[in-house]
């Protein structure tokens, strides 16, 4: 049987307090790892995530660091989280045990470059009229629906 191991990736988000709300979310419902672009004691952090950046495992790559850093990610299925209506449905999506979910930049999103060195890029089906949920929020619906099929 698999071994479940979640890992995400926030490498790209930009705002201190998205990457915060991002640790609180990782660390709740127990990902393996959370991967940032920097390391940041701020206050901010400290306030939004409520102290989970004591407990969550971190690691830190920067965003012009990301692609090597992916490629070499081997034994993972790595995910690129995105809000293209051309993505594969997260409904319809069954997670293999070893993931690494790429989260993307706020307003933005995955790029591109990024997008082809993931193996599946995913969307949440959405019914409003706003284009995107924020970061933590998409990422949180992932990461439990990841939780869903392997915990």
């Amino acid at each position: 049987m698999d071994i479940p191991c979640l890992v995400v990736c926030a490498s790209l988000v930009e705002k201190i307090i998205n990457q915060a709300a991002v640790c609180r979310t990782c660390e709740v419902l127990g990902v393996n790892r959370l991967i940032l672009p920097e390391m940041d004691d701020s206050w901010a952090v400290r306030k939004v995530s409520a102290s989970a950046h004591h407990w969550q495992t971190m690691e830190y790559c920067s965003p012009e660091q990301l692609p090597a850093w992916l490629v070499k990610q081997l034994g993972y299925t790595r995910v690129a989280l995105t809000a293209s209506q051309q993505a594969q449905s997260l409904v319809d999506y069954a997670f293999a045990a070893r993931t690494l979910l790429v989260l993307g930049r706020e307003l933005t999103g995955v790029s591109t470059d990024i997008a082809t060195l993931c193996d599946v890029a995913l969307t949440i089906p959405q019914y409003g009229w706003v284009e995107s949920l924020n970061v933590q929020t998409a990422a949180a619906i992932a990461i439990y629906e990841y939780n869903r099929q392997w915990r």
